[in-house]
């Protein structure tokens, strides 16, 4: 019995011993590679269109009917010369009326003001009485006030006699016709559309995911179908703050910077982009390695030595189908979790591995 009761109290001595023992934890493996700065970054080919940089309507700025036009559909034009001409029949009676209220008005203020002075005369002998001389000159200030009304409309209705006529306010080439001979136009109705000389301009809609990566000044290269064998640099001057509604694209214009006279309006155009970014160093990973603290994205950093996790904050420059650019958070040579990125915590110990097929990533 003394034996057995020694032998049981042995077993459970062990067994409880067992029970209190945890095993160590293992670490965890996690899809890790070290990050590679980019060499160079794909350039940007996109579709545009070549247009002149200033684009204006040129309309009449009275109303009436067009009894000439001076130009057609692509002739060339020069400052002040006149494009077309409205029937100034009206212009011309309403401008000869008020010349002839102007010199009514001014022949009743010679009056006024001879009368004034033969006033003044006798008020200073005492021969009138204070009363009549305040009313000549009550009627001197107003034949005056009379006069400059007159003067001013008799200006205005040469003005518009004078817009009867339509002059180009730059030179340039006409490129479209509004309104023909005979017509009655308001005014501001376009009759031509005038391409200013000068800038030309390389116009293309930008998507999103390609406008992180442009910036006013930056540099490209344009290439014209009608042109095969021709480069054009250019410089990106302008980009749409806002996107179209339809499209959802940005528009960026470009101007030319040396463009020949072969280049036509409205020709197509390849607009290639250099995205040097200016010497900032870029690393590309796979879309499955950014993770989100908050707004902001970021990615997990296997640290070196401690081999635990850290949540750093990344500005993206680019997003692709399958990877995405990374311009600030990153060291070369800093490892990146790939896969697994809503599985792991910050400080957790983890053991990194190369992915199964690299390859995937890689294409």
């Amino acid at each position: 019995m003394l034996a057995l009761s020694a032998a049981a109290a042995l077993a459970l001595a062990v067994a409880g011993c067992g029970r209190n023992e945890t095993p160590a934890p293992g670490t965890r493996p996690v899809v890790a590679m070290p990050a590679q700065a980019d060499e160079r970054l794909p350039a940007w080919t996109l579709p545009g269109e070549v247009q002149a940089r200033y684009s204006t309507p040129l309309s009449f700025r009275v109303g009436g009917k067009i009894i000439e036009r001076s130009v057609r559909l692509g002739d060339a034009v020069e400052p002040g010369q006149v494009v077309a001409r409205l029937d100034p029949a009206d212009a011309s009676k309403n401008a000869a009326s008020d010349r002839a209220q102007l010199t009514a008005a001014q022949h009743q203020l010679d009056y006024a003001r001879q009368q004034l002075d033969r006033d003044r005369a006798q008020a200073r002998e005492n021969l009138i009485a204070t009363t009549q001389l305040e009313q000549t000159r009550n009627a001197y200030a107003t034949a005056l006030a009379q006069r400059d009304q007159a003067a001013q409309q008799a200006a205005l209705s040469a003005d518009q006699l004078k817009y009867t006529t339509l002059q180009a306010d730059h030179a340039g080439v006409i490129t479209a016709e509004q309104a023909d001979t005979g017509q009655n136009v308001a005014a501001g109705e376009p009759v031509y559309s005038l391409a200013w000389s000068g800038d030309v301009d390389a116009i293309c809609d930008v998507p999103e995911s390609v406008l992180a990566g442009l910036s006013i000044g930056q540099r490209a290269s344009v290439t014209l179908g009608p042109l095969p064998g021709r480069t054009y640099a250019a410089v990106l001057r302008e980009i749409s703050p806002a996107a179209d509604p339809r499209s959802r694209t940005y528009r960026a214009k470009l101007t030319l910077e040396a463009p020949t006279p072969e280049v036509r309006l409205g020709m197509t155009a390849n607009i290639s982009f250099d995205n040097q970014m200016g010497g900032r160093t870029t690393y590309t990973v796979p879309a499955t390695a950014l993770f989100h603290e908050g707004p902001a994205p970021a990615v997990w950093i296997v640290k070196a030595g401690a081999d635990t996790l850290e949540l750093r904050p990344v500005e993206v420059l680019r997003y692709d189908a399958r990877t995405v650019t990374l311009i600030k958070g990153l060291q070369a040579g800093e490892r990146v979790v790939w896969q697994g990125v809503h599985t792991v915590t910050a400080g957790e110990k983890v053991r990194p591995v190369p992915p199964l097929h690299p390859e995937d990533y890689a294409s």
